[in-house]
């Protein structure tokens, strides 16, 4: 009885040692980021264009940070363009146009169940001479190596990575140790068990946050034309 009791204790003290291990961001198997750092590559349009066609790729620094933890649906967000936008050598969009946009989803969900998700939806860009103008666009790639961008424009946290691997191998060690001792072999084996399941049961009710800090870059990809009258070039 001693025996069950003082092994029972330790599926709690296990779970105590998973919650103090840190979690370690890590990138996922979304977007390379090879966008984030290099100039972007534009569409082709007509000569006599004149609108921004679709896919044109806009580059904006955040400014108002974003996370699953302190925003939902219908926050706004904004931010700055950071590298021009041209159209048959004119220039478009500046660099230093605002951005602005609304959060149309920030999930903090168990990791059972999947990963973080945040949906951003640009929807004006405001020139340096105060001229607004609607923009349709997508987020195709961050510079964050931490989050990944879904073919949807959904900007994921980490899931389950490395470290949650190490805090189960933890969990199995520790219990192992504590078992041998309490009793023997056996006790080893039941020991491990109990410290695996332990952490297991930790690591399936634990959320994992997504954030994306303020200063990091988003791409931007037009989902529908954008016209807008030209400006000299620079």
């Amino acid at each position: 009885m001693k025996k069950f009791t003082i092994l029972l204790m330790l599926a709690f003290a296990v779970t105590a040692v998973a919650q103090d291990k840190p979690s370690a961001s890590v990138s996922g198997s979304g977007h390379s980021h090879s966008r984030a750092q290099k100039p972007l590559a534009q569409p082709t349009a007509s000569p006599n264009a004149t609108a921004l066609p679709i896919g044109t790729a806009i580059r904006m620094k955040l400014e108002t940070p974003i996370s699953t933890t302190a925003n939902k649906r219908g926050d706004h967000f904004g931010g700055r363009v950071v590298e021009a936008v041209t159209l048959n050598g004119k220039t478009i969009i500046p660099v230093g146009a605002a951005l602005e946009g609304d959060v149309l989803r920030a999930d903090e969900q168990r990791r059972i169940r999947g990963t973080p998700t945040i949906d951003l939806r640009p929807t004006m860009i405001t020139l340096p001479d105060g001229q607004k103008y609607a923009i349709n666009a997508t987020v195709v790639d961050t510079s964050d190596h931490s989050l990944n961008v879904t073919d949807e424009g959904e900007i994921k946290g980490p899931g389950r990575d490395r470290s949650d691997w190490i805090e189960t191998g933890i969990g199995a060690g520790v219990g192992t140790g504590i078992g041998a001792k309490v009793g023997g072999f056996k006790g080893a084996l039941i020991g491990g068990s109990i410290g695996a399941g332990a952490t297991v049961i930790h690591w399936l009710t634990k959320t994992k946050a997504a954030q994306i800090p303020g200063g990091t870059e988003l791409i931007l990809e037009l989902s529908r034309p954008m016209a807008m009258s030209m400006m000299e070039g620079d």
